[in-house]
């Protein structure tokens, strides 16, 4: 008999979550000075903890404070203060749920305006058409750097469990930086992390392995990968389903399957090398065929907005599943289904010719969103686009003259 969307779900550690919902990451963008979470964003977790959710995953945090993927954006490291991150997890868990930081590193994907590190395992810029120049260029990371990174997401790690979170999950998905290292697009290098798969994959592997070694053995390590890039000659579902297997012999206690980057915005139902993805759980068809073969839990994110999509993934052998804009537009959504099974969380349909843009607008919105929510408003499902896309660029143009004020300090 199928298990339901509300039965436990025991991971491989031992740990067993409460139910089979996850919160997935969404970028917030919500950082007080320092780089560090503040009162909207406890506002924002408690808010989603109260709603029924039994797991939430942060929106990435990163490694390294010279390398964000926005400003506003989260850094924790090494010297970082850890008290507002234990009143972080402290929000989050609430109502008995569990809280993973998601820990990342953009890599290529940095905004050319922030200034900072660029980094990539090649000189491959993104290529988003006439908006290309909106990114860095990269330049190919040395060993010094590449075993720099490795332990930096090791330290982030250990002072994320230290913050009295349950667990990580390492972002290896949606072009950011190790998900670049296996993509044969723009890992072009011919050294021990370039060329086959097991060498564009060892990043990932050093980034695992050092982790582990880095927190107490019960802590939950999870992955977020993409099932493919949906470009062209670009990692693929069968170069997933054997990363899923290097992370098998690695005893990861769960796997996110997801898809896409800046350039190819899967992840929000949109492809660039023509593939059509369902209209919601995007994702489905591939995470079911990895569940059959993974020995870890698989979990799918991807537009679903519906009980009874949710329950589908669970009914074809995917053992959880994530929700990440329709908890941005009804927080409280796993429990409203209990109540009434036909409640539906409203999504922004954007349907721009220009892909780039409809994608920034899609997050703008949904940002608004969390932005209300920390401020202990309910969402607002009918925000304007347009507003919406010209309130977030305003606000983003004064977050980062905050950072590369903060950062030419740091230089000087």
């Amino acid at each position: 008999m199928s298990q339901s969307i509300y039965s436990p779900l025991t991971l491989p550690n031992g740990i067993a979550l409460p139910n089979r919902l996850a919160k997935a990451a969404m970028e917030e963008n919500m950082a007080i000075t320092g780089h560090l979470p503040g009162d909207e964003m406890f506002n924002l977790y408690e808010q989603w903890a109260n709603g029924g959710t039994g797991l939430l995953i942060t929106g990435n945090v990163m490694i390294d404070h010279r390398a964000m993927t926005g400003p506003g954006g989260i850094a924790l490291e090494l010297n970082t203060p850890i008290g507002p991150f234990k009143k972080w997890a402290s929000a989050a868990q609430k109502n008995g749920g569990h809280i993973w930081m998601q820990i990342n590193h953009p890599g290529r994907q940095v905004y050319a305006a922030l200034g900072g590190k660029v980094l990539s395992p090649s000189d491959v810029a993104l290529d988003m058409g006439k908006h290309s120049k909106l990114f860095g260029q990269p330049t190919p990371m040395s060993e010094q750097e590449i075993q720099d990174v490795i332990e930096r997401f090791a330290i982030t790690a250990q002072k994320a469990v230290e913050a009295g979170f349950n667990g990580v999950q390492i972002h290896a998905a949606h072009g950011y930086l190790l998900s670049q290292f296996l993509s044969p697009l723009c890992n072009l290098r011919t050294d021990n992390w370039g060329g086959s798969l097991n060498n564009r994959a060892r990043l990932l592997v050093e980034v695992v392995k050092a982790v582990q070694a880095s927190v107490p053995k019960e802590t939950t390590i999870a992955v977020k990968l993409n099932s493919a890039d949906f470009q062209r000659g670009g990692f693929d579902s069968e170069d997933a389903l054997q990363v899923i297997k290097i992370l098998g012999d690695l005893n990861i206690d769960l796997v996110e399957v997801s898809g896409g980057s800046y350039e190819s915005p899967a992840m929000q139902g949109s492809t660039s090398d023509g593939r059509t993805l369902a209209r919601e759980a995007y994702f489905l068809n591939f995470a079911k065929d990895m569940a059959k073969q993974a020995t870890m839990p698989i979990m799918t994110t991807g537009g679903i907005t519906r009980l009874a999509i949710a329950q589908q993934v669970i009914d074809e052998g995917v053992q959880m599943v994530g929700l990440g804009r329709a908890l941005a537009f009804s927080p409280s959504l796993p429990n409203l289904w209990k109540t009434d099974p036909t409640t539906q969380a409203t999504l922004p349909n954007i349907t721009w010719k220009n892909k780039a843009m409809a994608s920034v607008a899609t997050m703008a919105i949904t940002k608004r969103q969390l932005q209300r929510m920390g401020k202990g408003k309910q969402p607002k499902g009918n925000s304007w686009a347009i507003f919406s896309l010209v309130a977030d660029q305003i606000r983003l143009k004064k977050l980062i003259k905050q950072y590369r004020n903060r950062y030419a300090s740091e230089q000087a």
